[in-house]
């Protein structure tokens, strides 16, 4: 006999409002502004809330930033996974992972890039940095699973060549250099070094 899920409680709907509300917030101010000039007031103000129950859900801008792009990447990641399935070409199949992700990143660049500072240097064990950690290593996965797709490399040197991928495609979008580049930009640039590594094999 299976039992019927339990409702959710009036406490829970609340928290979720808010947490909805300060991800919208969040999210409309970083894309009108950029996160530097953004306030952590101006999120509380406009999600209509107060700044310590803002302190509840992030400890920080940072943390804020995670909280917001975490979902739109895991969306990009999604996409590309799908788009990766109908492409027999290894390159292009990964590359149709990357594009997304690399669209994703550029929609506000200097949000992109401290998106992925604060992913990579922040604190691991708080849980938006941990969500951000798990998204990469997911792309990592969808990049390996591809690179495995010929029957000929072992899930190791899959794993690995996924890693080396995903730090070219890290790296393409994090660079001072890169800052002004766009995604077409980034992708052929990603496409040029992917293509030398899977050459080498």
């Amino acid at each position: 006999m299976s039992v019927a899920p339990r409702p959710v409680g009036r406490r829970e709907r609340n928290k979720q409002q808010k947490l909805e509300r300060i991800m919208a917030a969040a999210g409309e101010l970083f894309a009108e502004h950029g996160v530097d000039d953004v306030t952590t007031q101006q999120i509380a103000e406009r999600a209509d809330i107060g700044a310590g129950t803002l302190f509840l859900y992030a400890r920080n801008k940072g943390e804020l930033l995670l909280l917001v792009q975490n979902a739109a990447y895991a969306e990009a990641l999604a996409r590309g996974v799908a788009g990766a399935a109908g492409v027999d070409d290894e390159l292009g199949a990964v590359l149709a992972i990357v594009r997304p992700v690399v669209e994703c990143n550029r929609k506000q660049v200097d949000n992109g890039r401290t998106y992925l500072r604060e992913m990579a240097f922040g604190d691991p064990d708080e849980p938006h940095h941990r969500e951000a950690l798990t998204i990469a290593a997911q792309t990592e996965a969808a990049l390996a699973d591809v690179l495995r797709r010929d029957g000929r490399t072992s899930d190791e040197d899959a794993a690995a060549l996924a890693h080396v991928v995903s730090a070219v495609m890290f790296l393409a979008m994090a660079a001072s250099a890169t800052a002004a580049a766009t995604v077409e930009e980034i992708v052929a640039d990603v496409a040029a070094q992917v293509a030398v590594v899977l050459r080498g094999r």
